[in-house]
């Protein structure tokens, strides 16, 4: 809903053909799968080292 409602496209037809577009594109220039997971292992690291757990706000100390 957010792309369609702040994309400045004259009509529907035309957001459609723009976003098929991009469809496509992202379809034939998709990351490989083994790069994806290793950036998920480097990000769960990181957030290891700093303490802190998916969806959780930071603690501050007292």
């Amino acid at each position: 809903m957010f792309v369609v409602a702040g994309s400045n496209h004259p009509n529907h037809p035309v957001a459609t053909q723009a976003l098929h577009d991009y469809l496509r594109w992202r379809n034939a220039n998709a990351r490989h799968p083994d790069v994806l997971a290793a950036q998920r292992r480097e990000h769960a690291r990181i957030r290891s080292e700093r303490q802190r757990q998916w969806g959780h706000t930071a603690r501050t100390a007292a």
